[in-house]
């Protein structure tokens, strides 16, 4: 019982209540163990919302109430929800005809609990009890400590309160970010917005001096959009909340969230959870499921027939810190830096988890490779082989110097691809979109299939690419253009040299150059030297990025010049570069150089090696014109 009189009456009907109440109280006490057993009753809780059903964060804490309950209760229920959406707006309607809907919703059938969710909703339900549910226990939760009326507190009420630290938040921020020197405030202008701006304002005390504090609560949403673009070097953002902006417009906090991190130019930072994942940065935050455990709890205990003045629960403070592993990568963030006892979630699979055939794949490659190397070294110390038997393990090798080719070619094989799988994906979706239409354009569709079939065909053209550099093959003398043959190479190391930050340039020459020759072979001398060039720029953090590829006649030869802005080689080693097992290289194997030479000569031509004036080096490769 409430201990309020529920209206005036009479003196003798007042009585007559009195005795009445005396009465029920009695036969519950006795009648509980046999209530207890009976518990085919569905139980009636009602969800009372602060700003909607689907209003972050409230929300979330609302359907994790709501499936914690469904698994724990021992009673079929029947959840019913209803929204205040006067808290919303800076100048509310009147409440009348929302209490007046909800007496004669439930007149004669009152809910057996009450749950509000939210400071508004428990402001509302404590105003209007003796209207609506003068008998009825009621649980307020996720509300904030400085926000509990607890002089309005009846015995049929307990609180599941939370309570915010701002200062902690802050703290949080410096320790994961400690060059940071503005903190940008994000929130509305509600009146409970303005009451937490007043709130956060007294907890940056601390931080005078240290910190800068920037205040958004003044602003559009879209003059908050457009200051979070171009925020200062040290900057972050801090959530709060974003119900009602400063112009007077009515915001989801979600929606608003999404896009503020969508134009933000710094990380963002909150203690809610439900605004984690995939908004977020993290921090120390308040923990969802922890309230709602809390909330289920006293709910529970009152159906069982516990009085709610008998429970008594301390303010839930904020939980071990949490931060999203993808913003981290975003910004930056190193775990070592985060907090002792800090959880990192979303952590996407490593390499090896990710790729694991394809690493045991290439360590058996190594593993050949270095078997083969050795079985060389071996026979190169007990006797001279035979020239076709020495040529046919250089083959062998090539092939797998190929394989170990196409590992670093991954990058720019996944680049080729992945653009006109994605332009077939975004075709076919506007195909069907316009099939649903009353009267399709067949003609445009017409035109988005021959895109379909062109990406299909140039997706065909990139495996096609692949199989002929990985497939193996005798050697094989055609015709071939070679400046068709350079070009493809070429095409399969863009995106490596792109991801390197390192310009790959190619001046065909303006003839045509027929050579004798094979063609995969031919590509294999051209990847290993252009590769060579990528490294050895990439190692000397050369200013300079670029490789320059030319074919042009020369006499009766086909001429192809590979230069770049790296090093250049070693004077000393320029006589040995192409000798079996010399490497500059500290993992090298030194065989790259060698079959690139023992390829061209294969061919009937000559590579040489050489430092230009300038800086860099230049390899030459001189084949026979075709007649």
């Amino acid at each position: 019982m409430s201990g309020r009189v529920p209206s005036a009456a009479g003196a003798s009907s007042g009585r007559a209540a009195c005795l009445a109440a005396c009465l029920v109280a009695f036969l519950v006490v006795v009648a509980a163990p046999a209530m207890g057993a009976d518990r085919s009753a569905p139980k009636r809780i009602l969800l009372l919302h602060s700003f909607g059903r689907d209003f972050r964060p409230w929300s979330e804490y609302a359907l994790s109430i709501k499936a914690v309950l469904e698994q724990q209760a021992q009673w079929p229920l029947d959840v019913q929800e209803h929204t205040l959406l006067t808290a919303r707006f800076n100048n509310p309607g009147p409440e009348e005809p929302f209490v007046n809907y909800l007496r004669s919703l439930y007149a004669g059938v009152p809910p057996d609990v009450v749950v509000s969710i939210g400071a508004p909703a428990a402001r509302f339900a404590q105003k209007y009890r003796d209207q609506l549910f003068p008998d009825t226990p009621m649980v307020l939760t996720v509300v904030e400590e400085r926000l509990v009326n607890r002089a309005d507190l009846t015995d049929n009420d307990t609180v599941v309160s939370v309570q915010n630290n701002f200062t902690a938040a802050f703290y949080g921020i410096l320790k994961v970010l400690p060059e940071t020197k503005t903190i940008a405030v994000v929130i509305g202008a509600s009146r409970l917005e303005k009451f937490w701006l007043d709130e956060i304002k007294r907890e940056t005390a601390p931080f005078e001096g240290r910190l800068a504090f920037v205040w958004y609560n003044e602003l559009s949403f879209d003059e908050i959009l457009k200051r979070a673009s171009v925020l200062p070097p040290h900057t972050v953002l801090f959530w709060g909340l974003m119900s009602v902006d400063g112009a007077g417009i009515v915001h989801e906090s979600d929606l608003a969230l999404r896009s503020l991190r969508a134009v933000a130019n710094a990380p963002i930072f909150s203690y809610q959870e439900p605004f984690f994942n995939g908004y977020t940065v993290g921090g120390p935050m308040h923990s969802i499921g922890d309230t709602s455990k809390k909330t289920v709890e006293a709910v529970i205990r009152i159906l069982a027939g516990e009085r709610p003045s008998t429970m008594r629960f301390e303010p839930l403070q904020f939980g071990p810190p949490k931060y999203d592993w993808r913003e981290m990568q975003r910004w930056g963030i190193n775990e070592s830096d985060l907090p002792v006892g800090s959880e990192v979630l979303f952590r996407q699979a490593g390499l090896w988890e990710t790729y694991r055939w394809q690493i045991a794949m290439l360590a058996a490659v190594i593993l050949i490779q270095a078997g083969l190397i050795g079985g060389l070294l071996y026979e190169r110390r007990r006797r001279l082989v035979a020239e076709v038997e020495s040529r046919q393990r250089l083959a062998e090798l090539a092939h797998v110097n190929r394989y170990a080719a196409a590992g670093e070619l991954t990058t720019s094989i996944a680049h080729e691809l992945n653009q006109p799988l994605g332009s077939i994906l975004t075709n076919t979706e506007t195909a069907e979109l316009m099939l649903k239409s009353e009267s399709p354009n067949l003609v445009e569709i017409g035109e988005i299939l021959a895109d379909i079939r062109r990406d299909d065909q140039r997706a065909s053209e990139v495996i096609r690419r692949l199989r002929s550099i990985l497939k193996k093959t005798p050697f094989e003398i055609a015709n071939i253009d070679l400046n068709d043959t350079v070009g493809e190479a070429i095409r399969l190391l863009s995106a490596v040299s792109d991801g390197r930050r390192i310009a790959l340039k190619f001046a065909p020459s303006t003839s045509v150059l027929r050579v004798k020759g094979d063609p995969i072979q031919l590509q294999q001398v051209i990847l290993n030297l252009i590769i060579n060039a990528i490294d050895a720029i990439s190692q000397a953090g050369a200013t300079e990025r670029e490789i320059n590829v030319a074919t042009a006649q020369s006499d009766a030869f086909a001429e192809i010049r590979i230069s770049d802005s790296g090093p250049g080689i070693a004077p000393a080693d320029v006589k040995d570069i192409f000798n079996p097992f010399f490497s500059t290289k500290p993992q090298g194997m030194g065989m790259g150089l060698a079959i690139v030479r023992t390829i061209v000569e294969a061919h009937g031509g000559k590579i040489a090696a050489e430092n230009q004036p300038s800086r860099g080096a230049l390899f030459t490769i001189l084949l026979p014109i075709a007649h």
